[in-house]
């Protein structure tokens, strides 16, 4: 299922979220030598591969290959990984921003893809497979929409009935997203940088002292006063 929307319209401009997406999109074309399809040529060594963070970890391996959990976050394999990714990010990404301000979100998306890749890191340790992509943090924004806003309506389609459009509870469109994380291994997919970011939001949500209180004083005190009123 493809997110297209949910039904909270933004009154501010997410910035941090459209400086990601458009930071994104900006380093993947860069990345092709401003080709918008091809392998990885200019950031090609950039990507995190696991065995060589461990190596660095344990003093056996290049300390640089530390800095490769952030980079990795924002390379790409491919145009529809980047579109997959930025899509969920639009979707998500605008009413968490709204809800944790700008540079708490920015600072948290960078925590959630480092735990993220920590998370793939601890089942793949051996690996030396190059990891990449925006999804583990993207993950961690899930998390926290799950717990912030579960019963917001998501527009979704289901390739390929793409003029098909119907809504779904935001806590089952997500909570099926994560149980499929876990329970269904897909080749080239790090399921468990997904699951980890995912978990990360939602534990940064709870650490907040939860959904009432981060909403508090925000826009969205309205909805907690609506809901308390039912």
């Amino acid at each position: 299922m493809i997110p297209i929307r949910d039904n909270l319209e933004a009154r501010e401009k997410p910035l941090v979220t459209w400086t990601l997406i458009g930071l994104n999109v900006f380093l993947f074309y860069w990345d092709r030598n401003w080709a918008w399809g091809g392998h990885s040529i200019v950031f090609a060594d950039l990507a995190m591969r696991p065995s060589e963070v461990i190596a660095a970890i344990t003093g056996n391996g290049d300390p640089f290959e530390l800095g490769k959990l952030f980079t990795s976050m924002f390379l790409h394999g491919s145009l529809w990984h980047l579109i997959g990714n930025m899509l969920f990010l639009l979707v998500f990404g605008e009413n968490v921003e709204r809800a944790l301000g700008g540079f708490r979100f920015a600072i948290y998306y960078l925590f959630w893809g480092i735990v993220a890749a920590a998370a793939h890191i601890f089942v793949h340790s051996s690996s030396p497979i190059q990891t990449l992509g925006a999804s583990g943090a993207i993950g961690g924004v899930l998390g926290c929409y799950f717990l912030l806003f579960p019963g917001n309506r998501v527009q979704v389609v289901v390739p390929p009935l793409i003029f098909f459009v119907f809504a779904l509870p935001a806590w089952v469109l997500l909570a099926f997203w994560f149980v499929f994380q876990v329970l269904v291994p897909q080749a080239g997919v790090a399921n468990w940088a997904h699951a980890g970011g995912f978990l990360a939001g939602m534990i940064t949500v709870l650490v907040a002292g939860g959904r009432a209180k981060v909403l508090r004083d925000t826009e969205f005190q309205k909805v907690l006063l609506e809901e308390d009123d039912e």
